[in-house]
């Protein structure tokens, strides 16, 4: 049997292991050992996969995972999620679906403390979610929109998405948080306006309550979290950008201001810290065995000639290079219904990145393009992964296809972002040339 056919074997295997319920590390594990073990020898497979396991605990890049999961679990576990809704219903719950748009802006600032897109649903959806609820919002928008937030925020810095692109291409970490700000804005704004305009269609989706004068809403702002955020985010981030950290010393000081911050406002107490110390490590030892995982997979994979063969087809094809760009976006939308965002860049850029790049594209560009496409992908059923972590958010007392409605229109906003960024790749790329 040919490389080539062991390999799309090889695919069908790994969907036919996580049909199976079993986690997605060790699908990647068990189909990239025995392809490299009959393709090579059961030996050849064993060394590789130590050496990808070796190479992942070990890697300095990837340093920075846990700190930055530390910090947003961190922020989660002392109560800062929760002043922030509060916060964003008093200035802007008398607008219809203003607490809708609120919720975007809460998952973006979460999002700036805490990079991972399920953590992101179930911190701001178990909050965010009753408060809705309880104000009379209707299951669509409001599932919705939290399911919007949390793919927002993985274009926030600090992103895990964007630090696992950065190992499997080698590009700066610095640069990626950059392209993510100003991508990360332009996309709560468009979210926001279809929030807007959905609730101007149809007036019944939400509820316009009365505005509470501007003394009270200030008052909220106190306790809030957003000046917390603000400082952390200001010192770490700034700090990176400034050429003052590198990437683990900013997270590292992001989990030191976030334990500072919240021992001055007594939230933090010593079952907290062992509770987020504990989270962080399961998160982390997933993230880990993920990407070694794909590793032992994108070996397998490179064996195949799969890579090369797609490769030299869609170079050799003739089309534009707009035309190559709308495949590979086709592809990630689809494999993003099924496959976790980490999980998904790790497998598809030995493929995908030499073919963008060769075609002229920038690898920055690219990596927030990657992220975009992949929120969509997380939004879309039936295998929508994102929806799923809402459903159990929301104890499963919200019926699956009401999620799925709910987020169609801002899937539909994010193909909207993806063609605003083909069209105008200086709104990625601005501050990173700056740097």
């Amino acid at each position: 049997m040919s490389a080539t056919m062991l390999g799309v074997l090889g695919i069908f295997f790994f969907l036919f292991l996580l049909m199976t319920g079993m986690p997605v590390s060790f699908s990647m594990f068990a189909t990239g050992i025995i392809g490299i073990a009959m393709m090579r020898d059961l030996s050849s497979a064993f060394l590789m996969t130590i050496d990808s396991i070796t190479a992942t605990f070990s890697s300095f890049v990837l340093t920075v995972a846990p700190m930055f999961i530390l910090m947003g679990i961190l922020a989660g576990h002392t109560g800062i999620g929760e002043k922030l809704v509060h916060s964003a219903n008093a200035f802007l719950g008398h607008w219809r679906g203003g607490l809708a748009s609120g919720v975007q802006v809460v998952a973006a600032l979460f999002g700036a403390i805490c990079g991972s897109m399920p953590a992101n649903i179930a911190t701001v959806g178990s909050i965010a979610y009753p408060v809705m609820k309880k104000l009379g919002y209707s299951d669509r928008l409001s599932t919705g929109a939290i399911c919007a937030g949390a793919a927002l925020a993985a274009l926030i810095p600090p992103s895990l998405t964007f630090i696992i692109y950065a190992t499997a291409t080698q590009l700066s970490v610095g640069k990626l948080f950059a392209s993510g700000i100003t991508t990360g804005i332009l996309l709560l704004i468009i979210y926001i306006i279809t929030i807007q305009v959905w609730c101007k269609v149809n007036p019944s989706l939400a509820p316009k309550i009365p505005a509470l004068p501007w003394k009270d809403r200030i008052r909220t702002l106190k306790g809030s979290g957003i000046i917390e955020i603000a400082v952390v985010f200001g010192i770490s981030m700034g700090g990176l950008f400034g050429g003052l950290f590198t990437p683990t010393e900013s997270g590292a000081v992001g989990v030191f201001g976030v334990m500072l911050v919240t021992l001055i406002s007594r939230r933090l107490t010593f079952r907290i810290m062992l509770d987020a110390l504990r989270d962080t490590i399961r998160l982390s030892c997933f993230i880990y065995f993920l990407i070694a995982g794909a590793s032992i997979y994108s070996k397998f994979f490179t064996f195949s000639q799969i890579p090369a063969a797609l490769g030299n087809l869609l170079s050799g094809s003739g089309l534009s290079a707009f035309a190559i760009m709308a495949l590979i976006t086709l592809t990630y939308w689809v494999l993003g219904c099924v496959i976790d965002d980490q999980a998904l860049v790790l497998l598809s850029i030995p493929v995908f990145y030499p073919i963008v790049t060769s075609l002229g594209f920038d690898g920055i560009w690219f990596g927030a393009y990657t992220v975009v496409i992949v929120g969509v992908g997380g939004l879309t059923p039936p295998a929508a992964l994102l929806t799923y972590v809402m459903h159990r958010v929301a104890k499963e007392q919200v019926p699956l296809s009401e999620i799925f409605i709910g987020v169609a229109p801002f899937m539909v906003s994010g193909f909207l972002m993806l063609f605003i960024l083909i069209l105008f790749p200086q709104i990625v790329l601005f501050i990173p040339n700056m740097m």
